[in-house]
């Protein structure tokens, strides 16, 4: 079977994420909109660094589709009446936060023909996380190991 990798209209195919299998999450850090004092249910975007000295940007696109890129992370900003951006390390605001030190045993990932990829698993020793995009926003999942393929769906 050829492995694809989906390319969004909009953004382009980003890394294989089949180019993560093999390393070990050293960090991980999330931008998060605070507005009014108040942090919002979740991070706009991830940073995943590996013991190979890569850094993987996660983050929902515009049109919904779900970009993995190779991108450092962003430096925090201020939006003024809007709020602000910060980028901070994670530590337990994520599910990735329960993996820091394993290593990624194997990706699955799903995508629609009109958007390009919308979800992308990871999985280590000890679980999984799920990376989805919904309604536009990140949206990040723990989810027991699977024993299935990982393989992408066509």
């Amino acid at each position: 079977m050829e492995l694809v990798n989906p390319a969004c209209p909009l953004h382009g195919p980003g890394i294989d994420p089949w180019s993560l299998v093999g390393s070990r999450l050293v960090e991980v850090l999330a931008s998060w909109h605070t507005h009014a004092g108040h942090p919002g249910d979740g991070p706009v975007e991830v940073w995943l660094i590996d013991d190979r000295g890569r850094s993987t940007n996660i983050a929902s696109g515009t049109d919904w589709c779900l970009m993995v890129e190779s991108s450092g992370p962003d430096e925090g900003f201020d939006m003024g009446d809007w709020g602000r951006i910060d980028v901070l390390p994670v530590r337990d605001e994520t599910p990735f936060a329960a993996h820091l030190g394993e290593v990624v045993l194997g990706v699955r990932q799903e995508w629609n023909p009109a958007t390009g990829r919308v979800a992308l698993e990871l999985d280590f020793a000890s679980g999984g996380v799920r990376c989805e995009t919904w309604s536009g926003n990140l949206r990040l999942l723990a989810v027991e190991r699977s024993t299935g393929p990982t393989l992408p769906t066509p």
